[in-house]
């Protein structure tokens, strides 16, 4: 091969190669430091650590007090545990496929290993994704992994007390790159199929609570019922606990929604309003139910309908006004009560937290009330009824069909569940060699 040959092969790799590499990059931007807006950037941090305190302490409390006294210490492990796990694999790939353009299903991997973060001293400039372009991209970096931990984190409770650690760790591990990123880059990035086809997700009904609940009804079949399940009862070891846990997520939610905006505006505010008016609708509406069927409101009922309420404005959070999310709230609260108790008993799983009952269900109404109330003068987008209901069908075809078949992988390779034994002695003891004293 000659030396002309040669040269014009260089050059036309070299075009290739820097054709791919824009187009990889198209999201993001470098900009002179001046450009990034302080304000902005000031509530998305706090925004950020808003939302992680969701899943630690806020997860880990509210799950902790609901299993039994000899497994509080393995359920506040595993939020622990999944926190430090997803952050890893965010930093290595999970952002990169979830945020990166790529395909319409999924991101490139030009971001592996954050590498499109940009800073440097003497020219004082940043990066920033075209998604949040007032605010460097490792504060939307951090928000976005805020969201990728609680999801998997959330799916923990429908198999509590009973699942070995390392398939848990296995589990979270596989979930996080095979499901959850593959699903916030349909719904969120602008070239994803949903986002394509004008699904209207504000801050995670989809991508967060409906994907997490039906993984979590999977692994509650596969894993079956715990011992004893239907046949004694399975008290509660602290609800204290519990309702502490549901306050840590009550106030993290106005980080969870309201920085979904981006940016310290009036959209951000609205979006803190609406998912306070729909947790306190939903809060008593569940409560009104459950007095009713049950003769007794009960703290447990609070918090899981205030939590109900909360899932419900998620995806609507950015797009609707008040008066829409009072009825949202009510319609989740009446809504996951009948989920979390006639639902749950039709299934005939043991969802043990209910995950599928307050998260699948709440998140389900949240996404199809969305396309009835979206006003596009809030959001700058219509809603669709139609779109929001192939968004949900769809979220639950893939994200139910790909869990199941992660939890037989992760089955054959260590085993799902603890033995009998294990678990009559409980986690604490037989997978952390601790107890609660």
């Amino acid at each position: 091969m000659g030396h002309r040959t040669k040269a014009a092969l260089f050059r036309a790799a070299s075009a290739i190669a820097l054709c791919l590499h824009s187009a990889a990059h198209a999201h993001t931007q470098r900009v002179p430091a001046a450009q990034i807006n302080s304000g902005d950037t000031a509530w998305m941090i706090s925004a950020t650590a808003l939302v992680l305190l969701m899943t630690i302490p806020g997860l880990a409390l509210f799950y902790a007090g609901m299993v039994r006294k000899k497994n509080i210490l393995a359920t506040m492990a595993q939020s622990l545990a999944v926190c430090a796990l997803v952050s890893l694999l965010w930093f290595a790939i999970g952002y990169s496929l979830a945020f990166m353009p790529g395909s319409e299903f999924l991101g490139d991997t030009s971001a592996r290993w954050l590498q499109t973060l940009y800073f440097h001293k003497g020219e004082a400039k940043l990066s920033v994704h075209s998604l949040a372009n007032t605010i460097p991209e490792s504060v939307f970096v951090m928000f976005q992994l805020s969201f990728a931990i609680i999801t998997p984190a959330l799916i923990a409770g429908a198999f509590a007390e009973r699942m070995r650690f390392l398939a848990l760790l296995l589990f979270m591990a596989l979930w996080s790159l095979l499901v959850y990123a593959p699903i916030a880059h349909c719904v969120w990035e602008p070239g994803g199929w949903l986002a394509k086809q004008g699904m209207l997700d504000f801050a995670g009904g989809t991508v967060v609570h409906i994907n997490a609940g039906i993984a979590g009804l999977v692994a509650a079949f596969m894993l079956g019922r715990r011992v004893g399940f239907g046949e004694e009862p399975l008290r509660p070891a602290n609800l204290g606990y519990t309702m502490i846990g549901a306050s840590l997520l009550w106030v993290g939610w106005m980080g969870f929604n309201g920085g979904s905006a981006g940016a310290a505006d009036g959209r951000a505010g609205l979006a803190m309003l609406v998912t306070q008016l729909g947790a306190a609708s939903a809060a008593l509406a569940w409560m009104v139910a459950e007095w009713i069927v049950r003769r007794a409101p009960t703290l447990l009922g609070l918090c899981s309908g205030a939590v109900a309420g909360l899932v419900a404005i998620t995806p609507a959070s950015g797009f609707v006004d008040a008066q829409a999310a009072v009825i949202i709230g009510a319609a989740a609260g009446v809504g996951c009560y009948w989920g979390a108790t006639g639902l749950k008993r039709l299934l005939g799983a043991d969802d043990s937290l209910d995950v599928f009952g307050v998260h699948g269900v709440g998140g389900v109404i949240g996404a199809l009330l969305t396309g009835v109330f979206a006003d596009a003068a809030i959001g700058g987008a219509p809603g669709s009824l139609a779109v929001q209901a192939l968004g949900v069908v769809c979220t639950l075809a893939y994200s139910g069909i790909a869990s199941a078949l992660i939890l037989w992988l992760v089955d054959g390779l260590v085993g799902l569940r603890v033995t009998r034994q294990q678990e009559a002695q409980g986690l604490d003891v037989s997978q952390h060699g601790e107890r609660v004293e």
